[in-house]
């Protein structure tokens, strides 16, 4: 497998094992920095995620950014601010993030973030050869979280690599077996592919999320 210098943003500790945990872990040679854009304050949370890192085999770093109950829409500044300030600026290979559109029905933080993501691409504010958006949907709520098999990418886990992203879960993250993370799991993952900003920035607008 080819070593790649790869960036994975997310909005949670525990949405980078969720959504892209059995890729990174069938990619052992990637070199991976995580950043989860909020919970750092909440210190149990943050011990999770850097556990979760050390079975990752991956280097990160943790914000935070407003994630109240609430979830009180964000300017779009402050996150793209958040993502600039976390993340080393260097090169990569590759970066992969949330949808726009969002994994289910529905997170604010997730879809802003992988909004951002795309327009600090955009104006070359960070730098990637290649853009993976996680490739998931709800039904509008009528079921779990699953991958797109239409996506760009779509990978089917094995159940032994499966098995580790759900220990991640339950025992890293101590998530009851009986919880939505839990239940959600994906035993596929996959992601939508953009080797052009021009083109995802378009991609937004065909979504209608970018006005």
């Amino acid at each position: 497998m080819d070593s790649k210098k790869v960036a994975i943003l997310v909005a949670h500790p525990d949405d980078e094992t969720l959504w892209a945990g059995g890729t990174i872990m069938c990619n052992p040679t990637w070199q991976c920095f995580i950043v989860s854009l909020c919970r750092v304050s909440d210190t149990e949370r943050a011990q999770k995620f850097f556990n979760a890192l050390k079975a990752l085999n991956s280097k990160g770093i943790m914000g935070d950014l407003d994630d109240g109950p609430d979830q009180n829409v964000l300017d779009e500044k402050e996150v793209e601010s958040a993502i600039i300030s976390l993340l080393p600026f260097e090169h990569y290979d590759l970066i992969i993030s949330h949808n726009p559109s969002g994994e289910y029905t529905r997170h604010l933080r997730h879809e802003e973030v992988g909004k951002a993501v795309i327009k600090l691409w955009h104006s070359g504010k960070v730098s990637t050869d290649e853009l993976w958006s996680f490739a998931y949907e709800d039904g509008n709520k009528k079921y779990y979280p699953r991958s797109e098999k239409n996506a760009d990418i779509f990978l089917t886990l094995t159940e032994q690599i499966w098995l580790m992203k759900y220990r991640l879960i339950t025992e890293t993250y101590g998530f009851e077996k009986n919880s939505w993370e839990a239940e959600t799991t994906p035993r596929s993952e996959s992601f939508w592919k953009f080797t052009d900003p021009y083109y995802a920035l378009r991609w937004l607008e065909n979504k209608g999320i970018l006005i």
